[in-house]
């Protein structure tokens, strides 16, 4: 496919071989979340050989690779390391045949199905053209491989390890995601909130069992469950406030064994998601206000035990950077490149680094192939998204344009005789 104008430079060109055989070899070598560690490794030996200090095991399998060029703003530019427990389906030649054990036990395929080994090669790409153009930027460049994204939990463990008091503070962090709500070519630019809060949470709800023939000796947890799920969902019809974001969705619904027994307990999955303190905190406790309720209604022997185990904060972008380096991309890929995004409802721990105290810049990389998109468009039809069996960007432009934007904006933000912070 024929690269859009403005979408790369001849030093990305140059770049671009050595970035895509990254990609198929990481594509094909995916590791889930925590057990990132030959994709650890092979990250840090691509770094260490273009001259960076680099520290591997950083708040678990993560990697920090410091390159100094003189006095200056520090500058982080962050990357995932893992994959998702997803068989792919892409049809692709180099597509993921990769099984391993869950943290359960459990065999798994395995996939890089949320495109974390497009970011992985584009920033390995633009170390080797940040190396090779000192003379253009003055600073440090701090390059982060971050394991465990996909379960919010990874950018955590890295500063309870010290990755900013270690390592250099950065003066600005910075991001990227690949979707396929966009062709490839296009970023996507949002001032302010970028995505949602995320809470995720496990509801426990407590039973009497006994056989399915004699409900009446029995207080069934199932009903209980039943119940519960459908009035949770009142919560964002009937107790948020209209216009106000909010998703409250039960993903799994566990419990049983046999058609003819009544079990003790039932397990539900929840996922929240929103955009305000405000309403996150009212969200919460309306769920556990309905669950108590459900369970106390039906004379359960016991309240149900709700517990958080997933959580983060919404990503902010900086306005006063996001107005920067969109003027930034801007000229660095063309202007009608460059679309205002809204929000998204989906959540990422890169808002950890931010919460930091850090301004902070996340950007929408269009990943779709151009064609599809519009026959998509067209039909009223969506492309698979992130984390489908069916999910695979359309790597070139997509990895040219990664590429470029991030060599722009670590230029601009590092260009020589920048102040420091």
């Amino acid at each position: 496919m024929q690269r859009a104008a403005g979408a790369s430079t001849p030093e990305v060109d140059v770049a671009y071989a050595k970035a895509y055989a990254l990609y198929i070899d990481l594509h094909q070598h995916p590791e889930l979340s925590g057990s990132e560690v030959q994709t650890a490794a092979r990250v840090a030996a691509e770094l260490r050989a273009l001259g960076y200090t680099v520290t591997e095991h950083v708040g678990g399998t993560g990697v920090v690779a410091i390159l100094r060029n003189g006095p200056g703003k520090t500058v982080m530019l962050r990357t995932e390391l893992d994959a998702l427990p997803v068989e792919e389906k892409t049809g692709l030649p180099f597509a993921s045949k990769v099984h391993t054990k869950d943290p359960a036990g459990r065999d798994v395929p395995v996939g890089h199905m949320c495109g974390h080994d497009l970011h992985m090669s584009a920033l390995v790409a633009t170390a080797g053209i940040m190396v090779r153009s000192r003379a253009s930027w003055q600073g440090t460049l701090m390059l982060v491989g971050q394991p465990a994204e996909e379960t919010i939990s990874g950018a955590k463990a890295m500063i309870r390890d010290g990755i900013f008091t270690r390592f250099s503070r950065p003066d600005e962090v910075l991001a990227l995601h690949v979707v396929n709500e966009l062709p490839a070519g296009q970023v996507g630019v949002a001032s302010g909130i970028y995505d949602s809060n995320a809470d995720s949470l496990r509801i426990t709800i407590y039973g009497k069992g006994g056989h399915g023939s004699a409900p009446h000796t029995t207080v069934d947890p199932i009903v209980i469950a039943a119940r519960t799920v459908l009035a949770l969902q009142t919560i964002v019809a009937r107790e948020v406030k209209p216009g106000q974001f909010a998703v409250v969705t039960v993903g799994y619904v566990t419990a049983g064994t046999k058609n003819n027994i009544i079990p003790d307990q039932a397990e539900l999955g929840l996922t929240v998601r929103t955009y305000k303190p405000e309403i996150r905190k009212q969200v919460l406790e309306a769920i556990t206000r309905i669950a108590n309720a459900e369970s106390q209604a039906a004379g359960a022997p016991r309240a149900p035990l709700i517990e958080g185990y997933e959580a983060t904060d919404a990503v902010y972008n900086d306005p006063a950077l996001t107005q920067r380096l969109r003027a930034v991309l801007e000229a660095a890929l063309a202007k009608d490149k460059v679309v205002t995004q809204e929000p998204i409802t989906a959540s990422e721990d890169f808002s950890a680094f931010v919460a930091e105290g850090i301004p902070g810049f996340y950007l929408t990389l269009g990943g779709a192939d151009p064609q599809k998109y519009e026959q998509a468009k067209a039909a009223g039809t969506r492309l698979p998204s992130n984390h489908s069996p069916l999910f695979a960007p359309d790597v070139d432009p997509t990895l040219h344009t990664a590429i470029t934007a991030e060599v722009a904006m670590l230029r601009d933000l590092l260009r020589a005789g920048a102040a420091g912070g």
